[in-house]
């Protein structure tokens, strides 16, 4: 499918506080979160003209910041107000919004504390290309070589650009190797996430996910967690070796982007999408105001 590049298109792009076209939303190429990394960022999901989970993202966006040294200069309750006057703007009714915050071009060098932090919202339309049906097929994944760091090395609590390093590396690997994705250790050698998205297993009957100490515990994550507690489910956060994915039935990623995305495959570990797949994708579904025949089967076969 052709996509359009992204810096060129019709709509328009919050940026420090006013709309601009988006053709006009650039940064100087002296900017020091192109050269550092000084830079942070969302991913939000709209579903049917409503920005899921809005205020914890604009929440994340501002303390993302915090761990990186800089204030966004923003309160939640403004990032809210503006990420819905952008997603209104553009006309977007099912899509994704990318918030970002980084340092300017006032200074350049490893310190430049007298930077301005700037702020831009875009939004585009992303509708739901698979159905439920399609999703339960389940992806690839790869064991990358890439791990990820010890929180005494890199701010893992921030949804930080230069994070997202290891992630592309691990992610065109897998692309190139036939994979959808990869799977990320963290330095100990355990089970950490995917290259965006969390992970979980099914252990006879039981939801095993690891413990974030290391990277972030997603805003999907968390809700998926809920919904399934609510159902019922033995939920476990946990160290989890690489070799423990031989007792697992099932495994599933959760994220914006992926929502709740069944794996059939982890290097030479396999899984068959299973019902706890379908009952979650369904509940995650009614969750975002989605509804799809799979939400309907499941919703009767619990009844």
């Amino acid at each position: 499918m052709s996509v359009p590049s992204f810096d060129d298109r019709d709509g328009l792009i919050w940026y420090d506080g006013q709309m601009v076209d988006w053709r006009d939303a650039k940064l100087h190429v002296l900017s020091h979160a192109l050269h550092y990394a000084s830079c942070v960022f969302e991913g939000e999901r709209v579903y049917n003209g409503k920005v899921f989970k809005l205020t914890e993202h604009s929440e994340r966006l501002i303390a993302s910041g915090r761990e990186l040294g800089f204030e966004v200069p923003y309160t939640a309750a403004e990032l809210d107000e503006a990420t819905l006057a952008t997603v209104k703007a553009n006309n977007i009714v099912d899509g994704y919004v990318r918030p970002v915050a980084w340092r300017g071009s006032e200074m350049m060098g490893v310190a430049a504390q007298q930077t301005r932090i700037h702020v831009a919202i875009a939004t585009w339309p992303w509708p739901s290309y698979f159905s439920p049906e399609a999703r339960l097929a389940g992806i690839r994944l790869m064991l990358s070589d890439w791990r990820r760091p010890d929180p005494r090395t890199a701010p893992v609590k921030s949804k930080a650009a230069g994070l997202y390093m290891i992630c592309t590396l691990s992610k065109h690997r897998a692309e190139n190797l036939g994979f959808d994705d990869a799977l990320l250790l963290d330095w100990r050698g355990q089970v950490a996430e995917a290259t965006g998205a969390n992970v979980f297993f099914v252990m006879n009957g039981e939801i095993h996910t690891p413990t974030p100490d290391c990277f972030l515990d997603g805003i999907t994550r968390r809700t998926v967690i809920e919904l399934a507690k609510k159902r019922g489910y033995t939920v476990i956060e946990r160290a989890i070796q690489p070799e423990e994915m031989a007792k697992a039935q099932e495994c599933f990623l959760t994220g914006t982007a992926a929502e709740v995305t069944p794996v059939r495959q982890i290097g030479d570990y396999t899984f068959t999408p299973g019902e706890v797949c379908k009952a979650l994708i369904a509940d995650y579904d009614a969750a975002v105001g989605r509804t799809n025949t799979l939400a309907a089967a499941v919703s009767e076969s619990a009844d």
